[in-house]
This record gives C-alpha cells, structure tokens and sequence, in this order.
C-alpha cells in the first residue's frame, strides 16, 4: 500500500477528496484479499453474531487507511466505516443485495473538519457475502445534516431510508 503522503505529493493534493480517492485505491487493492484471507473467521463469526461480521471484516479493510491517516495528523470522527446508529440501509426483498452507507469526518489533529467520507457496504443478510467492493463517496460537507442533505439529492434510496436508530426502535416497538 502506498503511503498516504507519497499519495498526496504524487496528486498534488491533500484535500477530502484526494483522501477519498486514496481510499478508493486502497479498497480497489485489497477487498477481496482481505475477504479470501479472512474468510473462514468471517464465516464463523457471521454463524455467531450475524451482521457483526460485515464489521469485523470493515475493520480489516480500514485497519491501514487508519495507520495513514495518523501519519498525517488526520483522524476520522468516527472511525472509519462510521456511526451505525446513523446509518442508512436499503436492498431487495430477499436481503440478499443491501447497502448501507456510514460516514465520517476527516479531522486535523488540531480539530479542524476537512470534510467527509462515506463507506457503502454492499452486503447478504441471508449469509456471509459482499457482492460487490464497498463504495467511497468524498464530500465537503462536515456537518451531518448537510451531509444526509447531500446524499439525499445523490440517491433517492439514501432519501427514503430510515436511521438505523428509528429502523431498531421501529422494530422493538412492534415486537411487543
């Protein structure tokens, strides 16, 4: 992996999107290896904890993203894929091609926002599968109204779903 300052000098950039196009790379690279050389664990753990493991797996994927942004004095606020909660998650009936799309802000160790990023993870409710790499989309945007404004107006989808926080509450209300 290509280190995130060489991958800046080499750009001439260091803004939000220039990280997410790193990102990009990054995922472009190893997805599917970390998917084959993790895959028996992953497996196991979706037998166990269901979901839990598509971030088990995130946390594979976004272990060195994170190890490079520190060696720039940047963080994500949350850590990378993002805050659950907040989440928004739409697919097929059968839920066995879903989305979910989490973000972060990109900070400066000093606190500064330089923007956003959003992860999309495309992933099998029924059995441990990720049709597809997860996705990246840079924004400008840090705060998260404007970040849930913007990706409104990129994807109707996005726009219709619920928080996963209101989904959860939803739910338990109607299992009573």
């Amino acid at each position: 992996m290509q280190s995130l300052l060489e991958f800046f000098a080499e750009n001439k950039n260091d803004d939000i999107f220039a990280i997410g196009k790193y990102i990009e790379s990054h995922i472009e690279e190893d997805w599917q290896i970390l998917l084959e050389k993790h895959h028996d664990k992953l497996l196991r753990a979706f037998d166990r904890a269901g979901d839990m493991a598509y971030g088990a797996y995130l946390n594979f994927l976004f272990r060195p993203v994170h190890m490079q942004l520190k060696q720039v004095n940047l963080y994500p606020e949350p850590r990378f894929p993002g805050n659950f909660s907040i989440s928004r998650e739409w697919g097929n009936k059968e839920e066995t091609n879903q989305q979910r799309w989490m973000w972060s802000n990109i900070k400066l160790t000093k606190g500064n926002s330089l923007g956003t990023i959003v992860t999309i993870t495309f992933h099998d409710h029924n059995e441990f599968r990720i049709p597809r790499k997860p996705g990246i989309i840079a924004l400008a945007q840090t705060k998260n109204d404007d970040v849930i404004a913007e990706l409104s107006l990129r994807s109707v989808d996005f726009q219709k779903a619920r928080e996963f926080q209101i989904e959860y509450e939803e739910y338990l209300r109607n299992q009573s």
